[in-house]
């Protein structure tokens, strides 16, 4: 079966810290950048953090730069999400996706998608909850 699986999700204090993985199955992630999402309660769909396939570079926006950590292993086909110094305003369902290295001309191009082109994604995962809350 073809798909992105999170885990790694909780509930974390502020300035806590948490991974969130990615897991593909049924495909491999070698051609495809990998992109983090996150939903809060009531906001649209935002894009978090994104990895290209080759290189590993990455792009983050700018609430999270310096706090967030975005890696690959595409030997283990997984991709992590390593998130520091939380804050409450960081309490969200966090997805991962894919799209084709290919059709994208840069890693910050899946990132920065608006909301209503998010259906041409290759593939969505389900969700990890993440709140952040003392």
């Amino acid at each position: 079966q073809v798909q992105l699986v999170e885990s790694g999700g909780g509930l974390v204090q502020p300035g806590g810290s948490l991974r969130l993985s990615c897991a593909a199955s049924g495909f491999t992630l070698d051609d495809y950048i990998i992109g983090w999402f996150r939903q809060a309660p009531g906001k649209e769909r935002e894009g978090v953090s994104c990895i290209g396939n080759n290189d590993g570079s990455t792009y983050y926006v700018d609430s999270v730069k310096g706090r967030f950590t975005m890696s690959r292993d595409n030997a283990k086909n997984v991709v992590y999400l390593q998130m520091n110094s939380l804050k409450p305003e960081d309490t969200a369902v966090y997805y991962c996706s894919a799209v084709l290295a290919a059709v994208l001309r840069s890693v910050r191009d899946m990132c920065v998608v608006p909301p209503k082109y998010y259906y041409g994604m290759d593939y969505w995962g389900k969700g990890t909850l993440v709140t952040v809350s003392s």
